[in-house]
């Protein structure tokens, strides 16, 4: 019924009617509770709930009393009347049965600050923050980091040029404690003014760098978040993207740590430098605060360490080629790096520098920063001079300190840039009296023999390089890595690319004595299972020009069906005619080519290779393993790793890898220390017999210029195709000492380097393992081992079986095989060749290297040592493809 037809109150009292009306008005519990009941203080119209006298108003129908219920923001039923607990409740009451609806929850009478989860709100939209929420947050947010960016701001200053790179010195120690040099942390800079700097170094950093340097604010947004974002999930920090940023970088050396922190403190300083500083100041600051390598900080440094000249005075090109060192000199110094990262050598980085330097111009034509026809005059590399001017690290003291930092770079959590911040004290493995007596022993064979000026043709361009390893735990005692480390910049000693030869023949030997040769019988898996161990008394044929056949007694034929023949050193056979059968170890005694290389090949080239690699050589360094004259050295690894493999038979099969530093120490205690790890690479009967054979090597064979009175000496001689290199390795109980020699031109200018043959050098028709490297190795261990008591070596126990690989002699009569009477064979169907070598793509590792005339690289780093297969020749003067001490190939 609606508001305006309701009856008006009736009186009470009178009448049957009146009395069921009054009756089911208190009973029946449909009307809404009087509004009065509700506690609100009126109704919805303003009007007092009751009626004249206080008495209640009376409604005219169930709809009425709805609407007054819900006008006063109770529910749609009246609660229950006090005093009636006993009886059924109001609809909608606790006791009573539901309504037909539930009404909104009451607003609370006290408002939140925050009204979250939202009051009077149901479901979704109870959880759904308001605008006015959202707004207030934002405003407070941004607020605040207003707040914190002011204080940042407030409290970083402008950083002083002058005042940084405070880097300290690293210490380097001997093994015995003393101290051998301070270096690698001096902050080598000069400061000048930016009349001083040249405009072309200015506009070559900004073209390269940030081109919108003199309009931007300073910062690069995009940059600084991707930096951070980084850094929060643990990946390395990055610089800075602005010319402006990466000054500050520069001027917060004190401070390098990778942590957000750092970094949020670097973009405010930044934010000032940018709001306060000229930006010429600014340019001023970044030229002279930046790192250029070779020590040097600042543009006046840089201009002294590459040019020797003030940085006034640097023309456009040489602007454009420091702009390149910037982006990191290890990689773009023409000098190289070999010893912080491999590949760092100087080639590859000549190449990067001159695409650097070349992009450099190019852009600073492209933003009118250079007019195209001085652009023009720059088409090539600036030469630049040495790039050590520290005279502590004349001497070898420069190439044992480069051996130390990369031994760390390579082998510990310390980084390049650790290194070069400095604060650290190094302990080296080098023993100074035996560095001394190495260093000597060199420099008097080289005075006595090498004669530059008298034989120029011969003897210009010579090198020798040697190492020296304790075999009881791999410590490298000492190094020969050239004349002065501030003149020759190549560590001799480290790779170098020159092939060893015949020291290579031990680890054929040794996988004999291991694994055994295969049963030509046997098909080739049960072949590989099946094997005979070797024993040093085992046969096999020492001729001249022999045909090499695989295991299973099949001539070995390369990919274009050439067949090889194996020469020997002079052309000459050896062994006991007809058929110059000779054992093993009279074969290593006089290093005959043709028993060693059938030797490998019965056995599997493979399984040397293996055996070279257990011994402790780096597998990077073997080369041609497919090929017969793997077996007797066509690989070039360094000095320190023949040495440190050689130690391994002298430790009787324990290997240990050559290792350089002891510990290094900070400020906070010490942060490496080295372990000595080994492992049993050959058992001690297998070493134990090499070294038994190589003993003979020495008392009788072609090393006996390396004997020393009184002790037990083992050892080999090597050189390789075309007398380009030689070598002598030898260890004593105590000692193993690699020595190497070869004619190599040193002049990082000429683009195609080689290695040159020694043919007249030093006076002697041909330079063999047994002359000047044997004559070295004697003088240094005679000094080295000074004062040591002589030990002798294990004695060997019997090992393996007699194999005769010897085929029984044809009962036709032959022609003797000599140097004089042997013709050359007419070419057959199937072409037969003394020394295929390798294909380019099997070795060649630098474009530098693979270029040697008339030949094809086979050696890995080597600068074309090994010459392309030709047909069988025996004409020529003294060795022809020969191998001085049976040397690499026939």
């Amino acid at each position: 019924m609606s508001e305006h037809r309701r009856k008006p109150p009736q009186p009470q009292g009178g009448g049957r009617a009146a009395a069921r009306r009054g009756q089911s008005g208190s009973s029946s519990g449909r009307r809404a509770a009087p509004r009065g009941a509700t506690g609100s203080p009126s109704d919805a119209y303003g009007s007092d709930p009751y009626g004249p006298g206080g008495e209640e108003r009376s409604y005219g129908g169930r709809a009425d009393a709805r609407r007054a219920a819900q006008r006063n923001g109770g529910g749609r039923r009246r609660a229950p009347e006090p005093g009636r607990a006993g009886r059924r409740g109001a609809p909608g009451g606790p006791s009573g049965p539901p309504g037909r609806g539930r009404g909104r929850a009451a607003v609370p009478d006290k408002k939140r600050l925050i009204d979250y989860p939202r009051a009077g709100k149901y479901g979704a939209a109870r959880w759904m923050p308001s605008w006015k929420l959202v707004t207030g947050l934002f405003i407070a947010f941004f607020g605040g980091m207003v707040a914190v960016a002011g204080v940042g701001y407030a409290l970083v200053g402008i950083p002083d040029v002058a005042k940084t790179a405070t880097a300290q010195n690293n210490v380097y120690y001997w093994s015995d404690g003393s101290e051998m040099v301070a270096t690698g942390g001096e902050t080598n800079r000069q400061i000048v003014n930016l009349s001083q700097i040249p405009g072309a170094m200015r506009f070559a950093v900004i073209s390269q760098e940030n081109k919108t340097f003199y309009t931007d604010s300073g910062i690069d947004p995009k940059g600084i978040a991707r930096a951070v974002f980084n850094m929060a999930r643990g990946g390395e920090t990055q610089g800075g993207s602005t010319i402006t940023q990466q000054y500050v970088k520069n001027a917060m050396l004190n401070d390098q740590s990778q942590t957000l922190s750092r970094k949020f403190k670097e973009i405010f300083v930044s934010i000032k430098v940018g709001a306060e500083m000229k930006k010429d100041a600014i340019m001023a600051g970044y030229l002279n605060s930046a790192y250029y390598g070779r020590n040097a900080y600042g543009i006046q440094a840089a201009a002294r360490a590459y040019f020797n000249k003030d940085a006034v005075d640097l023309n456009e090109g040489e602007c454009a080629f420091l702009a390149a060192m910037l982006k990191g000199a290890t990689y773009y110094d023409p000098a190289g790096a070999t010893s912080i990262d491999p590949a760092a050598t100087p080639e590859a980085n000549r190449r990067r520098a001159t695409v650097q330097m070349q992009d450099t111009l190019d852009k600073m034509v492209e933003y009118g920063h250079l007019d195209a026809s001085t652009r023009a005059k720059y088409t090539k590399l600036p030469k630049v001079q040495n790039p050590r001017s520290n005279t502590a690290l004349s001497g070898q003291v420069g190439y044992l300190v480069d051996l130390a930092k990369a031994y760390i770079i390579n082998n510990t959590d310390i980084t390049a840039d650790d290194l070069q911040q400095g604060g650290y004290s190094v302990y080296t493995t080098f023993d100074k009296k035996k560095v001394k007596a190495l260093e000597t022993a060199v420099k008097n064979v080289r005075k006595a023999n090498i004669k530059p000026k008298l034989r120029p043709d011969t003897d210009t361009h010579v090198q020798f390089g040697g190492a020296s390893v304790d075999p009881a735990t791999g410590a490298i005692k000492a190094i020969y890595g050239g004349e002065d480390a501030t003149k020759h910049f190549t560590n001799n000693a480290d790779v170098t690319g020159a092939q060893v030869g015949s020291t290579f023949k031990p680890f054929v030997l040794a996988a004999a004595m291991k694994w055994g040769v295969r049963d030509p019988d046997l098909g080739t898996e049960q072949a590989q299972d099946e094997r005979t161990q070797v024993s040093p008394k085992s046969l096999y044929s020492g001729k001249n020009k022999l045909k090499i056949k695989d295991y299973d007694g099949t001539v070995w034929k390369n990919e274009k069906g050439e067949e090889w023949l194996q020469t020997n050193d002079g052309n000459q056979s050896l062994g006991s005619p007809p058929d110059y059968r000779i054992d093993l170890r009279e074969a290593m005694r006089e290093s005959v080519n043709s028993a060693f290389v059938q030797l490998g090949m019965d056995v599997g080239l493979d399984k040397v290779k293996e055996a070279a690699v257990d011994a402790g050589i780096k597998p990077d360094s073997l080369t041609g393993t497919s090929f017969p004259s793997f077996s007797i050295g066509i690989s070039d690894p360094s000095a320190i790793r023949m040495a440190g493999a050689y130690a391994t038979f002298a430790a009787s099969g324990e290997q240990r890898d050559p290792y350089s530093v002891q510990k290094v120490t900070s400020s906070e205690g010490t942060v490496y220390a080295h372990k000595v790890q080994s492992k049993q690479a050959f058992t001690a009967a297998v070493a134990d017999n090499v070294t038994d054979v190589l003993k003979t090597v020495v008392e009788k064979g072609t090393g006996t210029n390396a004997q020393l009175p009184g002790r037990e000496v083992a050892g080999k001689t090597g050189t390789t195709d075309g007398n380009k290199s030689a070598w002598f390795v030898g260890y004593t109980p105590q000692l193993s000492t690699s020595i190497t020699m070869f004619r190599y031109d040193d002049d990082e200018t000429k683009k195609n380097r080689t290695f040159e043959e020694m043919y007249g050098t030093g006076g002697q028709e041909k330079i063999h393992g047994a002359s000047f490297p044997a004559e070295i190795w004697h003088d240094y261990m005679a000094e080295a081992l000074k004062g040591t008591p002589a030990k002798d070596f294990p004695t060997p126990e019997d090992i393996g079986e007699v194999v005769n690989d010897v085929p029984s002699p044809t009962p036709t009569p032959t022609v003797s095989d000599t140097p004089e009477a042997s013709p050359t064979p007419s070419p057959t169907p199937s072409e037969t060749l003394q020394s295929p070598t390798p294909s380019p793509s099997d070795s060649c590792k630098f474009g530098w290297q693979c270029n040697d005339t008339g030949g094809t690289n086979t050696g890995g780093t080597d600068g074309g040592v090994t010459s392309s297969p030709t047909p069988t020749d025996t004409s020529g003067t003294g060795n022809n493809r020969g191998n001085g001490n049976g040397g690499i190939f026939g």
